[in-house]
């Protein structure tokens, strides 16, 4: 699972919005669930109602006792009419008494006590109902029906009809009864009668395809390796399916037909990481074959079912959105759900206590792809970016990895799991060196092979790899909470020619023990120094021949921590030109662009606007205080040459975003020339550049751009209509925000505000009204309804003296449904 991306500032609302430490619902123990029956084999038979939104089933589930004798059966079964339960009985169906408990579980007495040798077949008769589930989501699943009917009756104007399922955390009982934990796997077969036009994708492989006569097709999939059943998947719809392979095995692509052009562009490269996952596991990807599908209103980011990944609509791209992607978040996506059938497929997370033997794995899997295919550097940056994620995170430092006490499973898919979880995968690798981890990776795997896993296990493997005692490194990052904070200071003493660093923790909670390595550069050379920080405060020293350029702690860049350093920024800047890592020239930049009067700080920033990776290129370009005489001198020719001819479209955005900030009219001719580009990046930082000299200009030029406009470009016309615009520009902007992604409506949501207080027509204001209402009460759980409702008292207030009474009476109304809404 991928979480939905936020805006910083909305997920720092909801955070806020979180229980808080002390909530006594943090106190309750999470055990794993006892297993009194297992789960062996699955058969379903399903159809669809797509007008009343049903799915009418038929069960078949084989089970036996896990260890002592039982006569009962309890099976999860949400929301669903339980029509008949029979245990099958030489090929006849014997009925069998059952009580339905809360429409959540059904309670079954068998017809004899069965042994742990004995399996036995249940057959179920039932209706499941998922839109009259009342389900409660989270800030990373935000629905838990489990089935979803997307546009069934085919009225909404551009949706495609479409059916998916969604199994995480426990949503499958909601379309077929189930022992639905992670602990339990199981073998599958799903029958799927749909209409005939539509493709089905399921676990598995494809056995059988039969038409019937009445238009429909009946589609058989087999599952016959062992999974979860959160894993269970379904999907039904127009679908173009690109196939590919891996060696001998299927690699398909399912997407809507207008986006089946770009389906190798999208998708083409998942071969080439799956040959580099097996490799570097030492383990082949072990399923049937492999399919992403592709699919509209998903309630999170992107799912792992086995064999069948499924992504929400924002991985789909063009060929020119895709270049200005680079590792985006789509790319990220796709490598991060790869990396579960291994982990979390393959070997399962006993409980979602564990979780982080899931999720942490798939977050890591994201750095080393990008390491292995873009270099070091793009691994540094993704590894850093997501630290600084859960850094940001408010009171992520207060939970455990491993989190047997929470209110809510939900509550587990956080900052934590994933971004933190990845990082102490990574320090772990860096400590015991890449042949000793991918080892680790290789036992844990093969011991837990189609069972499950828990982070004990994990350690063993690792320890059984390196030969090393890791119960400090999990009892610290694992079972305990926190991070140090970190600092740094240095002190050189000419008499001795003594170089002492001082290292302090100053975190409340656990003292952290800090392997690490200390470059010391002097007289034109490198030493490396292997360093133990095992106390709150400690020092170091170390003798040397003169007083040193740079002494570099934490020199691998690898530390999970929130770190203080009393460099110089002559020391900064030496270890901009010298030190190896990206974090080492981040560092530099990040210190330059704070006290950019210093000669050695504009050296640092004129220098990085040549960096060899791209990031820090862009990351100068927007540190450069461009009124300085000192900065902008040197910078703009700079500047200019990269706007023109750099081989990075994000970095020519940058560049033309700095230059238009400059309102020079000198540098016109090079934006409008930069609209001709076939980057959205490049044209929408060229149009917000020419918006800034000459707004009428730029709104004459959005006009002819707007068949054709995506991603930044969108962003910069809907930036410039909402601020210059009014009822000519507002079917526009309406439908833009109307078919944004969450992301993309965030970052909207004020200017959509603005322009809907101003625009001149009531039923403009109307329609506008309604959408952040709309989206007020979708987006509360992330914490968005204070802001919008803010929003919506503004547009009041306009509306109000425009003396347009319906609009402020409609904005009256939102904003109460907003607060009302659960």
């Amino acid at each position: 699972m991928l979480s939905c991306a936020l805006t910083a500032a909305m997920a720092t609302a909801y955070a806020q919005q979180a229980p808080a430490p002390e909530d006594p619902a943090l106190k309750i123990y999470r055990a794993v669930p006892t297993k009194v029956n297992d789960l062996i084999h699955t058969k379903l038979d399903v159809r669809f109602d797509y007008k009343k939104r049903y799915l009418y089933g038929k069960e078949w589930v084989t089970l036996k006792p896990h260890f002592y004798p039982t006569d009962s059966l309890r099976l999860d079964a949400k929301g669903m009419d339980l029509k008949s339960i029979s245990v099958v009985k030489n090929g006849k169906n014997v009925p069998l008494k059952f009580k339905y408990e809360d429409s959540l579980s059904v309670a079954i007495k068998l017809d004899k006590v069965y042994q742990n040798n004995e399996n036995y077949t249940i057959y179920i008769d039932y209706t499941a109902k998922p839109n009259e589930l009342k389900a409660k989501g989270s800030a990373a699943i935000n629905d838990a029906k489990g089935l979803y009917f997307i546009n069934p009756d085919g009225t909404e104007k551009d949706k495609p009809t479409q059916i998916w399922t969604q199994g995480e955390t426990e949503s499958s009982s909601a379309w077929f009864p189930t022992i639905d934990k992670p602990s339990q796997k199981t073998t599958e077969e799903i029958t799927m009668t749909v209409p005939a036009k539509y493709v089905t994708l399921s676990n598995g492989k494809l056995v059988s395809q039969k038409a019937n006569a009445d238009g429909t097709r009946t589609d058989t999939w087999k599952q016959e390796l062992p999974h979860s059943p959160y894993l269970f998947m379904m999907a039904v719809g127009d679908f173009k399916i690109y196939k590919d392979k891996w060696k001998n095995k299927e690699v398909s692509y399912y997407l809507e037909p207008k986006y089946a052009p770009y389906a190798k562009e999208i998708f083409g490269f998942t071969p080439e990481v799956i040959d580099f996952y097996s490799k570097t596991l030492g383990v082949d990807y072990p399923w049937v074959k492999y399919s992403q599908i592709v699919v509209r209103d998903y309630v999170s980011g992107a799912m792992e079912n086995t064999s069948a990944t499924l992504h929400g609509d924002y991985v789909q791209a063009t060929k020119r959105e895709l270049l200005d992607a680079y590792f985006s978040t789509g790319q990220s996506t796709i490598v991060h759900e790869l990396f579960h059938q291994w982990f979390g497929d393959y070997v399962t997370a006993e409980s979602w206590s564990n979780l982080t033997v899931n999720e942490s794995f798939a977050n890591f899997s994201e750095t080393i792809w990008a390491e292995h295919k873009y270099g070091k550097d793009a691994g540094d940056d993704h590894n850093y970016a997501d630290m600084q994620s859960y850094l940001r995170s408010p009171g992520a430092n207060t939970k455990n990895l491993v989190r047997f006490y929470y209110g809510d499973k939900e509550e587990v898919f956080d900052a934590v799991t994933y971004q933190k979880g990845g990082r102490i995968l990574n320090m772990l690798r860096n400590y015991l060196g890449n042949a000793a981890f991918y080892k680790g990776l290789n036992i844990y795997l093969k011991t837990n092979a189609f069972k499950n896993g828990e982070a004990q296990q994990l350690r063993l493997a690792f320890e059984e790899a390196s030969g090393q005692d890791l119960n400090w490194y999990f009892n610290q990052w694992y079972y305990g909470a926190g991070h140090p904070i970190l600092n740094i200071s240095y002190k050189w003493n000419e008499a001795t020619k003594t170089e002492t660093v001082y290292l302090k923790q100053t975190q409340d909670g656990q003292t952290f023990k800090l392997p690490m390595a200390i470059d010391v550069y002097q007289g034109g050379k490198k030493v490396r120094y292997k360093a133990w920080m095992n106390n709150k405060v400690d020092s170091i020293s170390y003798q040397l021949a003169g007083k040193p350029d740079l002494v570099n702690v934490d020199a691998d860049k690898i530390l999970l921590t929130k770190k203080t350093d009393a460099k110089t920024i002559e020391e900064f800047s030496f270890q901009y030109f010298n030190a190896p890592n990206y974090l080492d020239r981040y560092e530099a930049i990040e210190a330059a662009a704070s006290d950019q009067t210093r000669k050695e700080a504009q050296k640092i920033l004129i220098a990085a606007l040549k960096d060899k990776y791209y990031g820090l290129r862009v990351k100068a370009i927007k540190a450069l205080n461009l009124t300085k005489d000192d900065i902008r001198n040197p910078a703009q020719p700079i500047l200019i040459s990269l706007a023109q001819t750099d081989d990075n479209t994000l970095v020519r955005a940058a560049a033309i975003s700095a230059l238009g900030k400059l309102k020079a009219s000198g540098n016109m001719n090079l934006f409008t020339q930069s609209l001709s580009s076939q980057s959205y990046a490049v044209q929408g930082a060229a149009l917000n550049a020419i918006a800034a000299l000459d707004p009428a200009k730029a709104m004459s030029l959005a006009k002819s751009l707007e068949k054709d406009n995506r991603a930044a470009l969108t962003s910069a016309i809907m930036n410039l209509y909402t601020t210059n615009g009014n009822d000519a520009e507002w079917p526009y902007v309406y439908q833009h925000f109307i078919d944004a992604g969450i992301q993309e409506k965030f970052n909207n949501l004020r200017g959509f505000a603005d322009m809907t207080a101003k625009v001149n027509k009531p039923e403009y204001a109307q329609q506008g009204i309604g959408q952040l209402k709309e989206a007020g009460i979708r987006f509360k759980v992330y914490g968005a309804a204070p802001f919008i409702v803010t929003q919506l008292e503004s547009i009041k207030t306009a509306r109000t003296a425009m003396k347009d009474d319906a609009s402020a009476k409609a904005a009256d109304d939102a904003i109460k449904a907003v607060n009302d809404a659960k």
